[in-house]
């Protein structure tokens, strides 16, 4: 965890020279100090109210479960088509929920800090510490801390904080929330003279391959009752290896705090990089009498980058393409329920799909995120509010808004300004406040925040759009005709123009926005089912037909075809967009909409879908087809991917699509017989064949200047007989908080994938784990996420198990009636 305070016990009485020795030489092993924050998830009480009888108190009568956080009590409930949330919320309820601890804190710690820290509470969390009430946060997304010193008992009397959670006023959200405490809660013991909370700020002013300038501002905090002089050391390390050393004696009075600025030099930096994360650590001591008091971590990155009115996004002089993605925070099947794991297990399929960018949308992630996207390299926007003032629904944030924006973003920015992969901030998605002066009064203001705290990224808001939308509705093109900007673009606020769709306006960016660079904040829209195809494919549908409209169409169990032809009105098909910002230079890149599907907002249906289309990966983390478009023209890895599936009725007419890179030309073969060579024409991302369904085997070739590049081939499968499962990884930590993914697929007695099978698959697990989630990313599934049985969507389905936190065996048996049941062995150590 980022900003960890360690301190070194008094008994150790060195030299500062000796005490950065040990540093250098224990780094790899953090149990060489004794941590200062320290893991609050466990054992917690839950109470979530069912009944008028509750109200909002809780009492000696009160039915208590016990449980450990992250937490999200919405994910454990049963879908409701009456649910206040509205399908656009998943139909799945909040409520209100009580969570209770009790603790006890060291005798030897009643003369330091203790602080309790909530990385994102959903929502409106009230908290108490042994009856005495510390405060209220209204957004459930941002962190916050509270001190705790003069409320504790130490020594062995118990302690018992209680937080309160209501989330019961709904619709407050367009997309699934979750409920409760759904990120990590920390405790925090410090000496009186410490580093402030999220008090460190550094920043690479001068980067160059053969050196790099520092810069570190550091917010101390002094809490004694009298003036202290320290030495504040900051010591640079890149892994094992100390780079750089600034030692500053100052003087501090009593209940005050200073902020201290060093000047550090990094000769020959390894510069961070999407393709290279390459990261630092700053290493802060506090030390009174050359005794340690205080140790604060910051992770860093050293780069240089710009946003380039001609050539786009310039990375350490190079010039790169943001191909980014949209995510919301819920996990799946999981919930909103913070996991690491989780998290890393989607950036994992989107890196090999070829992705470096994230945008978080719409509200600050879990730092969880970040740090991951620090390690692997992502580009990220990190986003602040999806509204200002006007409500998009009843109940969310703009009530919060005059008392809580400056608290929250302020918050963010002091929490998130150290990441290296941030490099946008934006302060806000589709805001309806945008079209008046007020909005452009509010967008002053946030930037005015945003510059105060950071001045190193560009700032921008999502706009829909950024230009009014003259579209011809024959030729599909822009209009350059009585343009109309968009009053916060117009009004220079903005370092970097953010469009949402608008993709035909992109081409007239230099024109209508000659001073401003260009960011596609959020594009395509596009929309599937994965493993269903509509005939034919190269028909282009907007499902709804207009935002603003009921959608009355559709297909059978709202489904829709997989083929890329489905869209929502105001956005595009994948390829329409990519081909417009793949062209042009100056056009830095885009974010998708979105990466994986998530729970809420089944555009273009309503009830009974619960979940997103708009997803290049499914719910449970399936890439659907389009998937392969991406990675054929984001990755160097060689591609031939060729759907859909080769199970259709007799004589039907089927269209069979390829994405291909590194060739010039695709044969397809049904049954060993040629019918043709495609080969992409112009700006084509895929090529097609239209032809009568046999059974049998569809085999497709790629060719580069006549010699075979890649084949695969597709089988009619035959009756479903067999399970197979498939973990992502067989060995995990036996932490209490791993995960292995396991994806079931059900096969044909020759191993073929069965396309249409739709089988109610049961699990078991025997050992010291649990399984934690299951799904088959079917919008349309009613079934619990936190079952044992699952029904399997077009072949596949994903059960999750989590480790104990004890080392063994984990045995994972899947069954389905007409079907030989399967097991798989998982290791926790």
């Amino acid at each position: 965890m980022k900003n960890k305070r360690k301190y070194l016990g008094s008994r150790l009485t060195v030299v500062m020279l000796a005490v950065i020795t040990l540093f250098t030489s224990c780094n790899k092993n953090d149990e060489a100090f004794s941590s200062r924050k320290v893991s609050f998830n466990s054992d917690w009480s839950f109470h979530l109210n069912d009944s008028i009888v509750d109200k909002d108190t809780i009492g000696a009568a009160t039915k208590w479960r016990t449980l450990n956080v992250p937490h999200d009590w919405s994910i454990e409930g049963k879908f409701d088509e009456k649910s206040p949330a509205g399908y656009g919320g998943g139909s799945l309820n909040g409520g209100l929920g009580w969570y209770k601890k009790t603790f006890k804190v060291a005798a030897e710690d009643s003369t330091k800090i203790t602080s309790i820290t909530f990385d994102g509470v959903y929502k409106n969390s009230e908290v108490w510490v042994n009856g005495h009430y510390l405060g209220k946060r209204p957004n459930g997304y941002i962190g916050f801390q509270y001190q705790i010193s003069q409320y504790l008992n130490y020594g062995e009397k118990n302690n018992e904080i209680i937080v309160k959670v209501d989330n019961s006023k709904q619709p407050n959200s367009r997309w699934y929330s979750g409920s409760g405490i759904f990120r990590n809660v920390w405790l925090e013991t410090t000496d009186k003279l410490h580093v402030a909370e999220w008090g460190t700020y550094v920043t690479t002013p001068k980067v160059t391959t053969e050196k790099a300038a520092v810069s570190i501002e550091t917010t101390i905090q002094n809490q004694n009752k009298e003036a202290k002089k320290a030495t504040v050391t900051t010591t640079i390390f890149k892994e094992d290896k100390k780079v750089a050393t600034e030692i500053e004696n100052i003087t501090i009075n009593a209940n005050a705090s200073q902020t201290l600025k060093q000047l550090a030099e990094v000769e020959n930096p390894i510069l961070w990089s999407d393709e290279k994360p390459e990261l630092y650590t700053a290493v802060t001591e506090i030390s009174l009498d050359d005794k340690i008091v205080d140790q604060y971590k910051t992770t860093f990155g050293i780069r240089d980058f710009k946003f380039d009115l001609d050539k786009g996004f310039i990375l350490n002089g190079k010039q790169v393409k943001i191909k980014g993605v949209c995510m919301h925070h819920d996990l799946g099947p999981l919930g909103s329920a913070i996991n690491t794991r989780a998290i890393e297990r989607q950036l994992e399929i989107l890196k090999e799909m070829g992705v470096n960018g994230i945008r978080t949308s719409h509200n600050p992630p879990a730092p969880e995120l970040l740090e991951l996207c620090d390690k692997m390299g992502f580009i990220v926007m990190d986003e602040a509010f999806d509204m200002w003032k006007t409500n998009k629904t009843k109940y969310d944030y703009a009530n919060d808004w005059e008392k809580w924006h400056k608290k929250d973003l302020t918050d963010q920015l002091l929490r998130d300004r150290n990441h290296a992969s941030i490099f946008i901030w934006s302060i806000g998605n589709e805001i309806p406040d945008q079209w008046s002066e007020t909005g452009v009064q509010i967008a002053k203001e946030l930037a005015g925040i945003v510059r105060s705290i950071d001045k190193t990224r560009p700032l921008t808001a999502a706009m829909n759009p950024p230009v009014n939308m003259n579209i011809d509705e024959v030729t599909l093109q822009f209009e350059k005709k009585n343009v109309q900007i968009n009053p916060i673009a117009a009004s220079g606020v903005l370092d970097l123009i953010g469009y949402n769709y608008a993709h035909q306006t992109y081409e007239h960016h230099k024109e209508n926005f000659p001073n401003k660079a260009f960011i596609a904040t959020e594009t395509t829209s596009g929309l599937e089912t994965r493993g269903y195809y509509d005939n034919v494919s190269d028909v282009v549908k907007k499902w709804p037909v207009r935002w603003d409209l009921k959608f009355t169409d559709g297909n059978p169990g709202n489904t829709v075809s997989a083929y890329d032809q489905v869209q929502a009105p105001w956005g595009s098909t994948h390829e329409a967009t990519w081909k417009v910002v793949k062209k042009h230079d100056y056009l830095s890149g885009m974010y998708i909409w979105t990466g994986f599907d998530y729970i809420g907002e089944p555009t273009p249906y309503e009830w009974p879908s619960v979940s997103s289309y708009f997803g290049i990966v499914d719910l449970a983390g399936f890439p659907k087809d389009v998937y392969y478009m991406y990675q054929s023209e984001w990755t160097d890895k060689t591609v031939l991917h060729i759907f859909p599936h080769w199970n259709w009725k007799a004589g039907q007419t089927v269209d069979v699509w390829a994405y291909y890179n590194k060739a010039d030309e695709v044969e397809l073969f049904l049954n060993g017989k040629s019918v043709g060579i495609r080969s992409k024409k112009g700006d084509d991302l895929h090529v097609m064949w239209r032809i009568p369904y046999q059974p049998g085997t569809l085999k497709a070739i790629s060719r580069k200047n006549g010699k075979t590049v890649l084949e695969t081939e597709i089988k009619t499968a035959g009756n479903p007989e067999n399970l197979k499962l498939t973990t992502d990884r067989s060995t995990i930590k036996a932490d209490g908080n791993d995960l292995s993914f396991v994806t079931v697929d059900i096969l044909d007695a020759n191993g073929t994938l069965a396309p249409n099978a739709n089988n109610e698959i049961n699990f078991s697990l025997k050992g010291n784990g649990k399984i934690v989630g299951v799904c088959s990313g079917d919008p349309v599934s009613h079934e619990s996420y936190k079952g044992s049985k699952h029904t399997a969507l077009n072949g596949k389905c994903l059960v999750i198990v989590q480790s104990s936190a004890k080392s063994g065996r984990l045995e994972l048996t899947a069954k389905a009636n007409g079907l030989k049941s399967a097991t798989i062995v998982i290791t926790t150590e």
